[in-house]
């Protein structure tokens, strides 16, 4: 009679790695998240069909610390579906995505852990972060509010959408710690500006913590045009040209699935249309930038 291997605990923290064609990158990834103070964790990498390096350099990672789990993905299974494939792999009670040319400190786990140790209401914690461009240039912002820590879905909620119109420096909750069975929950759709919708969605699930250290790095590239990030996504390209009518309609519909009442539900709608609003001005005036700088080069043609 054989007798059964013992049965191996989860993690405490799962932090997942989606990747694909990183080899240049995902070293220091690597090394910071084996490198954490908390050691109860595991790093579930999901590599998207790599086509360089990247599948030699992890392997050699899971063959010398047991804590990496590999899995490659046989073809392309798109962006999205690799970042839900490692967040179904993981483990922990916790889960943090990171990115192949993010790194973060020493102590970001364990920090992230006394600020979820201290107020069991969070289902998310944020830490302030530096963003590193493709020029070498550091930016970072300090977040000096409290309304993500409401207890108040809408109040939480407004906020989120408020924040999208300010600029990427001051949160970005798709890379804090998560507790992965609330994540898990919340369903998502492949389309444009899923990262946002998924963070209002994040907003409504529960109060957020905040530790206001730099604790992570993140790489940052300017974001594709919509037609190239459409094609990237596997969506169809004219969702490019109604991405803010698509975003909006999206959290719309979500609304009619959170348990609100019909004031909050009101107070919530009329944030989407703030939103909507701020997103249609903004257009509309790079259009008419663009339109008065080509009325301009065409008059210093007929001049000379």
């Amino acid at each position: 009679m054989s007798i059964p291997p013992p049965l191996v605990p989860p993690p405490l923290v799962s932090v997942g790695l989606p990747v694909r064609n990183g080899d240049e990158v995902i070293e220091g990834a690597l090394r910071s998240v084996l490198a954490q103070e908390h050691d109860d964790l595991e790093l579930v990498i999901s590599d998207n069909a790599s086509t360089d390096g990247t599948e030699e350099i992890c392997r050699s990672y899971a063959r010398s610390d047991s804590r990496v789990r590999y899995h490659r993905q046989s073809e392309n299974i798109g962006l999205l579906a690799n970042f839900m494939q490692v967040m179904h792999l993981a483990r922990g009670t916790f889960l943090k995505w990171i990115g192949d040319d993010d790194w973060v400190a020493p102590s970001y786990l364990s920090r992230c852990l006394e600020r979820f140790a201290a107020d069991d209401r969070l289902i998310l914690v944020t830490t302030q972060q530096v963003f590193l461009g493709e020029d070498g240039q550091a930016q970072t912002a300090a977040y000096p509010g409290q309304d993500l820590a409401s207890d108040r879905p809408v109040e939480r909620f407004t906020e989120m959408l408020r924040m999208l119109t300010e600029g990427y420096l001051l949160l970005d909750p798709i890379y804090g710690l998560m507790r992965r069975e609330v994540v898990a929950a919340i369903p998502r759709r492949n389309m444009l500006r899923e990262d946002e919708v998924f963070a209002a969605k994040l907003a409504l699930a529960g109060p957020w913590g905040h530790v206001p250290e730099v604790l992570a790095h993140r790489g940052w590239k300017m974001p594709a045009r919509g037609t190239q990030l459409a094609r990237r996504l596997d969506v169809p390209a004219w969702q490019a040209w109604a991405a803010n009518l698509l975003q909006c309609r999206e959290l719309l519909s979500y609304l009619r699935q959170v348990p609100l009442t019909p004031a909050e539900e009101r107070a919530a709608r009329a944030a989407v249309r703030r939103l909507y609003l701020r997103r249609h001005q903004r257009t509309a005036v790079r259009g008419y930038h663009k339109l008065m700088g080509f009325v301009r080069s065409s008059e210093a043609l007929t001049t000379t």
